[in-house]
């Protein structure tokens, strides 16, 4: 049985791969008194019902009571106060050393901006990052030369050993790319240009599409029907046994792939055409110069490599709410050398115009805001946690109903 919902009064809080300060706590020592005088458990037949949610773009509002105290623990909550978010998970409180409260926050920018000025002269374009692609992509063709000729058994061990590496790596070259970090905002077009480059060894059109709806992602953190990050409805119900999440971590590439025609389907653009005709192109030379295992070798990679594999736990660790209270977090072990940093995500989140190499400069310099925020250090024990956790699934994210007006990509 899958419970998202409260655990049971008492019981120790999971969090078997966060990296944070703080010891464990019971459950009921964080509820709110008004909670703890009712029901500390859910109703069997209600548990793991919906998502945890917050209203509006800061998220401020809590599930909905008639208790007059926990409306005033949710209009006005103090920093370290436990909060408690509806159908979601419970976690350690908030550390008052810490500001940031596990997402961007919108005020810490312009603070920590006039705080540290030197944080502005990192707002540039990494030009290390053209070469670094371009060698990338000469790696893959190598590759696709060599696997020609090899057994099928050894065209896909190498598919999944090295190839998913370097297409997985060049996914999130690509995002470095739509963040315009290797031309700039000035030769914005540049970089959709190199993004298409970048994106022929995964085999797959893939770059166009993905800056339209990752702005939307950094605009509208886990708004509803806006952000294809959030996982379905079905998903979040259907996935809920330990199997069942292992199946859905093997075919996480198709869920990324097809969620946005269901979620936030957009008009095709005139450069989406011109990815998909050159992607095309590029497979069908491939498939005519090398033949059809150099073709395998590369589809395998990029399915194998977003799917079951070390890196992908950066897909789980980004934004899935190992802790209550805290939305986003940051990975800072060895990996963040093959995907341009993306693990530093707090960090990436607050000034997304900075590239990926200098992020960690970032939180160098503005150290009292990151150090105190729990972290990873193990993308694997993310996998295996989400996995075998029976209180985390994919419904273990915050979704907004978003309020007023939206400008989309």
């Amino acid at each position: 049985m899958c419970v998202r919902g409260l655990p049971a009064p008492g019981r120790a809080l999971p969090s078997r791969a966060l990296r944070g300060r703080g010891r464990r706590r019971p459950v009921s020592s964080l509820l709110p008194v008004a909670s703890r005088r009712r029901s500390g458990r859910q109703p069997a037949g209600q548990r793991g019902r919906g998502w945890a949610r917050r209203g509006g773009r800061d998220g401020s509002s809590g599930p909905r009571s008639s208790d007059p105290s926990a409306k005033r623990l949710r209009r006005v909550p103090e920093r370290g106060s436990p909060r408690q978010a509806h159908a979601g998970r419970l976690g350690r409180r908030v550390s008052p050393a810490a500001p940031a409260l596990g997402r961007s926050s919108r005020w810490k920018i312009p603070v920590l901006s006039a705080k540290y000025p030197e944080i502005k002269s990192l707002m540039k374009p990494d030009p290390n990052l053209i070469w670094i692609i371009i060698m990338m992509v000469l790696t893959q063709l190598a590759a696709f030369y060599i696997v020609k000729d090899l057994d099928w058994k050894w065209v896909i061990f190498g598919a999944y050993a090295f190839g998913s590496c370097i297409n997985h790596s060049m996914t999130l070259a690509i995002h470095e790319i739509a963040h315009n970090a290797a031309f700039g905002n000035c030769k914005a077009m540049w970089n959709r240009w190199f993004g298409m480059f970048a994106n022929l060894p995964i085999g797959i059109p893939y770059s166009i599409s993905f800056k339209r709806y990752h702005m939307d992602h950094h605009r509208y953190l886990g708004a509803d029907g806006v952000d294809v990050d959030i996982p379905t409805n079905f998903e979040g119900w259907f996935f809920c046994t330990a199997f069942r999440k292992f199946i859905w971590v093997i075919l996480q590439p198709l869920f990324y792939a097809f969620r946005p025609l269901f979620i936030n389907p957009k008009p095709i653009t005139y450069l989406e055409v011109i990815n998909t005709m050159a992607q095309v192109t590029f497979d069908i030379l491939i498939y005519y110069f090398l033949g059809i295992k150099s073709l395998v070798y590369m589809l395998a990679a990029s399915l194998l490599g977003l799917g079951l594999h070390p890196i992908s736990g950066h897909f789980i660790a980004e934004h899935y709410m190992f802790l209550k209270g805290h939305e986003t977090y940051s990975y800072y072990g060895p990996l963040n050398l093959l995907t341009f940093n993306v693990g530093y995500h707090n960090e990436h989140h607050d000034f997304p115009n900075i590239p990926g190499k200098s992020l960690p400069l970032v939180r160098k310099i503005a150290a009292e805001y990151y150090d105190n925020l729990p972290h990873y250090n193990s993308w694997i024990k993310v996998l295996y946690d989400f996995v075998m956790d029976d209180t985390i699934s994919p419904y273990s994210r915050m979704k907004r109903h978003q309020k007023g007006e939206m400008v989309l990509e």
